[in-house]
């Protein structure tokens, strides 16, 4: 029979590569616990509706890149290309939605989008993120931002730069678009793309958002949305970057910053690393106050980012797996249970190990334990059983010496500690 292959755009993630996805998650967990935000669950499939309304009709991801198709029953499915809209519907359909209070949550999984398979960009990619609903304050912006910003110290990156920009309210928005289309229509219909140009009329943001070079060197020249906010939307966007210059943390205003997807308003941003090419933003997000109100829900405001975990890996090159603490050797059949019972003990001490199932010779155990990097070897033979001794062998140095078997834990502390993680 023929060999089945995966599907293009889906990968497999074997270690080391599962391992920098594990490191990301633990520490978004590590940190977002921190700030009072509570992991969400959603279904990876959700009616289309939800992202045809939420994401915008006009947009790329809905009229290109959604993964659609009908169930049984003809209703319309798609696997979800982003996080926002699967949280506001869940929340709608919680009681916290109707509670008055804030509710802070965040999210890992899989998403979805039929797009060209490149660096950092796969149809099936992951994503880290975060929303806070129910608070308009521009302090809950600040926070937001500087719990992502945490996030990203915290996996050990530090060449990233933060751009940040207002996009307006329903208040200043809809003048601004009108300035904008009077911008565009200006301009020869030839120096656009074919997106730009259907773009101009129905959503003339997203023109500012093209990286095709002649759409670029075109809208240098716009409008900037900075300039036309409302006083409200400028009060807002003025103490948003007062927080973020208390908190130290550097950013870089981005008049031309936009985001895909049509439910953002006010605060926008973006974290960008010049170290993966092109495909150069690894995290993004921004308020949407009148989201939750269009899904259905009540009047409800809400912030948020996500990271792309595909992209934050390419940055994790050095993130490995950890050497195990322990290999144990059987060399005889009758030791095997007894040594059985040894790695459970000493994995139910914090220690992390691997047991050797075939009787070998001591040499070939050794040669397994040098491939998997271990620092210690432990040795059970007939006549260790018998004795109720272990021979320790630092794998480093050489050096082997018998031990009780009582007294394996403390041999083993002398080389290191018992951890509680990978990493």
């Amino acid at each position: 029979m023929s060999r089945i292959n995966k599907i293009k755009g889906f990968f497999d993630l074997f270690p080391p590569e599962s391992t920098s996805y594990m490191f990301m998650e633990d520490k978004a967990r590590e940190i977002f616990l921190k700030y009072s935000y509570q992991e969400l669950r959603t279904p990876i499939l959700e009616q289309t509706e939800l992202f045809a309304r939420s994401i915008g009709q006009e947009t790329d991801v809905v009229q290109k890149e959604m993964y659609t198709f009908p169930d049984r029953k003809g209703r319309s499915l798609t696997m979800r290309p982003e996080a926002t809209a699967g949280v506001i519907r869940a929340f709608i359909d919680s009681p916290a939605s109707s509670s008055g209070g804030v509710s802070r949550f965040f999210t890992l999984g899989p998403m979805f989008r039929y797009e060209r398979p490149q660096k950092g960009r796969a149809r099936q990619f992951h994503q880290v993120n975060a929303e806070m609903l129910g608070e308009d304050s521009p302090y809950a912006d600040a926070e937001i931002i500087s719990m992502l910003w945490a996030y990203l110290q915290a996996l050990g990156l530090q060449e990233m730069t933060l751009e940040i920009n207002s996009l307006g309210c329903p208040l200043c928005r809809p003048g601004f678009d009108t300035e904008l289309k009077h911008f565009l229509a200006g301009n020869d219909p030839e120096v656009f793309c074919e997106d730009c140009r259907r773009r101009s009329d129905s959503n003339p943001l997203r023109v500012l958002d093209c990286k095709a070079s002649g759409c670029r060197d075109m809208v240098a020249g716009a409008p900037r949305i900075v300039d036309n906010l409302c006083q409200g939307c400028k009060e807002h966007f003025d103490k948003v970057l007062e927080i973020l210059n208390s908190f130290n943390i550097p950013f870089k205003l981005n008049p031309f910053l936009v985001r895909g997807l049509d439910y953002y308003q006010r605060t926008t941003f973006e974290v960008i690393s010049d170290d993966i090419g092109s495909q150069s933003a690894v995290a993004g997000g921004g308020r949407y106050d009148g989201l939750v109100k269009d899904l259905g829900g009540p009047e409800i405001p809400g912030i948020g980012f996500a990271c792309g975990m595909e992209r934050l890996a390419l940055l994790l090159r050095g993130i490995r797996e950890k050497p195990l603490d322990f290999y144990l050797a059987v060399l005889h059949q009758d030791a095997m249970h007894k040594a059985m019972q040894l790695v459970q003990r000493l994995r139910g001490k914090g220690y992390h190990g691997e047991m050797g199932f075939k009787i070998r010779s001591v040499k070939s155990h050794l040669r397994q334990a040098n491939k998997k990097k271990v620092k210690t070897c432990l040795l059970l033979g007939l006549d260790e059983m018998q004795k109720n001794q272990v021979q320790v062998k630092d794998m480093s140095t050489g050096v082997q010496r018998a031990v009780s078997q009582d007294d394996v834990e403390q041999a083993l502390g002398l080389v290191f500690q018992p951890r509680n993680n990978n990493f």
